[in-house]
């Protein structure tokens, strides 16, 4: 155990920060706002490492010392102790930073949550809205 544990201390950390489209890159995002996505969470990015078959931890107690608000960061292993990869196409964290933000909005909590949540409010919304208009 404590050997795993100091292992862990040396992996990539990944913060949902670095990936996030919501953010300047003065406030910690670290790839390009076309390839960001929209507020990624710890499990989704974990879930993107374990499809890319990347042993990785999640750390639900830390926070981004920028935005100590933000909770959570990941810890990804990207070579193994002989210095082979564990995915030949991830060699990098900016690689793997650019493949977990192309993924996140794909994932499947996300997008079942999305679907009914923007048509039961895009309706009430916009008919509110207009209804108030008409009445004033």
């Amino acid at each position: 155990m404590e050997g795993e544990l100091a292992n862990i201390k040396k992996w990539n950390v990944l913060y949902p920060v670095y990936i996030n489209s919501k953010k300047t890159i003065a406030e910690g995002r670290r790839i390009g706002l076309s390839k960001a996505c929209e507020n990624p969470t710890c499990a989704e990015i974990g879930d993107c490492c374990s499809y890319l078959k990347l042993p990785f931890a999640i750390e639900i107690d830390k926070a981004y010392p920028r935005d100590f608000m933000q909770r959570g960061r990941v810890r990804v292993l990207l070579k193994k102790e002989d210095g082979t990869l564990y995915n030949a196409s991830i060699p990098s964290r900016k690689q793997l930073m650019l493949r977990v933000a192309e993924m996140v909005p794909r994932h499947h909590g996300r997008t079942k949550k999305q679907e009914p949540a923007s048509t039961s409010n895009a309706g009430p919304s916009n008919k509110s809205g207009k209804g108030g208009k008409k009445r004033r």
